[in-house]
């Protein structure tokens, strides 16, 4: 399970530096400011979650079952909520529109917190000090 976290985040650091580079060379003539402000708003989460992976499948603190939960709701809500505002931020170069999934957007932000609370708990309720 271990690995499967730290290969989990390593492929999000991995696309969250691509779109990154994305939204600060490749964007900036196709969007307006606020759009790549939102857009690197959608990186900056995923990469702090990718990060957090990485802690989260180094650690011994936290049980497997727990540690395969936080996975789950994270990945999940790395798609709804950076995922969303991804497409919200480059809705007028897409014929799908965004706009009308983008309450998503909030559920995918309440996964990421409970994945938060979910590695609270874990740490909580281990013996070890």
């Amino acid at each position: 399970m271990n690995k499967k976290i730290l290969i989990s985040g390593s492929i999000l650091g991995i696309l969250g530096i691509i779109l990154g580079a994305f939204a600060a060379h490749g964007l900036e003539k196709l969007v307006d400011t606020d759009a790549i402000n939102s857009f690197e708003t959608g990186v900056r989460y995923q990469i702090y979650h990718a990060f957090f992976l990485l802690i989260l499948g180094s650690t011994s603190f936290i049980s497997l079952k727990s540690k395969k939960v936080i996975l789950y709701v994270v990945i999940l809500g790395v798609i709804f909520f950076s995922g969303s505002i991804y497409g919200l931020a480059t809705n007028n170069l897409s014929s799908f529109n965004f706009k009308t999934i983008a309450l998503i957007t909030p559920i995918g932000g309440l996964l990421l917190i409970i994945a938060w609370i979910v590695m609270l708990i874990g740490i909580i309720r281990n013996k070890v000090d």
